[in-house]
C-alpha cells in the first residue's frame, strides 16, 4: 500500500530536526553582544615607551620589557568574564597604554571573532592573539573532579614560554574570572630574585596533602618530591612568570612528565593545579594575598556563596563552580557579585545608551 505524503513528511521530519540540531551543536558562536569600553590614558608621569607617531606601535609594545606584559586564555565560554578582566586592568592602571595583552586560544575556536569582539569593545587595546593546538595537551588530560577543568585550553598556561614570542620575558598571567582593583603594575614588579621562576600568593595553612592521593603519599619514591621543600598551595590563576627562565629550566616538559604519570597511576584529582604544585611548590616567590582573593565561586561541586577573607583586596578572583555573570543571569547572584558587575560590557536588550 503506498505511503501518503503526509506519512512520509512524518518519517523524514525527525531527521530533520537532528540535522539542524547537529550543525547548531558544532557552531559556537559569540552571540552575545558588548558595549565599547572607555578609552584610558597615561598619567603625566608614566613612562613614553613607545613613539605615539610610529605606525607599527602596537607591535612595538607587545615586545617591550618596559611594558606590563598580560596572559589570558580566551574562549567563547569565558569571553563574558575575559572582558570585565580586562576593563578591570585598564581602569585601575596608572599607565594603561604601557599594558601589552597576549591571548591564547585553541586552534579549534574561531579566533577572528574572538579578535573581532575584543577590538570592537577595546579599539586602542595593544593586544596579540595566539593559537593554542589542543592535540598537544589532550593526550595528557586525566579526569578531574569537574569537567570544565578539564577543558584542553586550561593547560595553556604551561605553555606560555612556548606560545608567546621570546622577546617577551615576563608575563602575569590571569584567569578570566577576575577583577582587578589596583594597578597591575604593582604585581608585575614582583622581585623574583637570582633564582626563581614565578611568584603568587601563598597559602600554607590550606591541606597540602588533599591535593594528592593516597597513592601519591604511600609512594616515597613520589612523596620524596616535596623533601627539603615547605611546599605550600598557591592558585595558578593569577602568577608572575619569569619566561626566560621557564624556557631555560624547560618547565613545560617537567609539567608535562607529571602529567604522563598521572595517565597512569592516580596521583591526583583536580586538573592543571597539582602539576603546577609538584614543579614548583615550596620553590617561588610568595605574594601578598590581596593579590588573589580567590575562591569566591565556592567549592567544585556546589559554588557556593563566600566571604572575602581578612585584609586589604587587590584582586577580587571568583574560582570554583559559580560564575557571577552566570549567578547574576540566573537573579541568584552572591553578595561579592555586585563587586564584578560593575565591570560587565554585556549589551543587554535593556540598556539605554546615555
Amino acid at each position: 500500500m503506498p505511503k501518503s505524503p503526509l506519512f512520509l513528511s512524518l518519517l523524514i521530519l525527525p531527521f530533520f530536526v537532528f540535522a539542524l540540531a547537529a550543525n547548531a551543536t558544532a557552531a559556537t558562536p559569540i552571540t552575545k553582544q558588548f558595549k565599547e569600553a572607555p578609552q584610558f590614558y597615561n598619567s603625566p608621569d608614566c613612562p613614553v615607551i613607545v613613539d605615539e607617531d610610529e605606525s607599527d606601535g602596537e607591535a612595538s609594545i607587545l615586545c617591550l620589557d618596559q611594558a606590563v606584559h598580560v596572559a589570558m586564555t580566551l574562549d567563547t565560554a569565558y569571553i563574558r568574564g575575559s572582558m570585565a578582566a580586562i576593563l578591570s586592568v585598564l581602569q585601575h592602571s596608572s599607565c594603561p597604554q604601557n599594558i601589552a595583552f597576549h591571548f591564547v586560544a585553541s586552534t579549534t575556536a574561531n579566533a577572528s571573532l574572538l579578535r573581532a569582539t575584543i577590538s570592537s569593545s577595546f579599539p586602542y587595546l595593544n593586544f596579540q592573539v595566539y593559537p593554542f593546538d589542543d592535540s598537544s595537551v589532550s593526550r595528557l588530560i586525566s579526569t578531574s573532579i569537574r569537567s570544565a577543568l578539564d577543558c584542553p585550553l586550561n593547560y595553556a598556561r604551561s605553555y606560555l614560554a612556548n606560545l608567546l614570542p621570546l622577546c617577551v620575558r615576563r608575563v602575569v598571567y590571569l584567569d578570566s574570572d577576575l577583577v582587578l582593583v589596583d594597578d597591575i603594575a604593582k604585581l608585575a614588579a614582583t622581585p623574583l630574585g637570582d633564582n626563581s621562576v614565578l611568584a603568587a600568593p601563598e597559602y600554607c595553612n590550606a591541606n597540602f596533602t588533599s591535593y594528592f592521593t593516597l597513592t601519591f603519599w604511600s609512594n616515597p619514591s613520589l612523596s620524596f618530591t616535596f623533601a627539603n621543600r615547605k611546599a605550600c598551595y598557591f592558585n595558578t590563576g593569577v602568577m608572575v612568570i619569569d619566561l626566560d627562565r621557564w624556557r631555560e629550566g624547560d618547565y613545560t616538559t617537567k609539567i608535562e612528565e607529571w602529567m604522563e604519570l598521572q595517565k597512569r597511576m592516580r596521583i591526583y584529582e583536580l586538573g592543571s593545579l597539582p602539576p603546577f604544585l609538584l614543579v614548583f611548590a615550596g620553590n617561588i616567590v610568595p605574594v601578598d594575598h590581596r593579590w588573589n582573593q580567590h575562591g569566591l565561586g565556592g567549592d567544585n561541586f556546589r559554588g557556593l556563596c563566600r566571604d572575602l577573607h581578612p585584609g586589604p583586596v587587590s584582586l577580587l578572583h571568583w574560582s570554583g563552580k559559580g560564575k557571577p555573570w552566570a549567578r547574576l543571569d540566573a537573579n541568584r547572584p552572591c553578595p561579592l557579585d555586585a563587586l564584578w558587575a560593575p565591570y560587565d560590557l554585556l549589551q543587554t536588550p535593556f540598556t539605554l545608551d546615555s
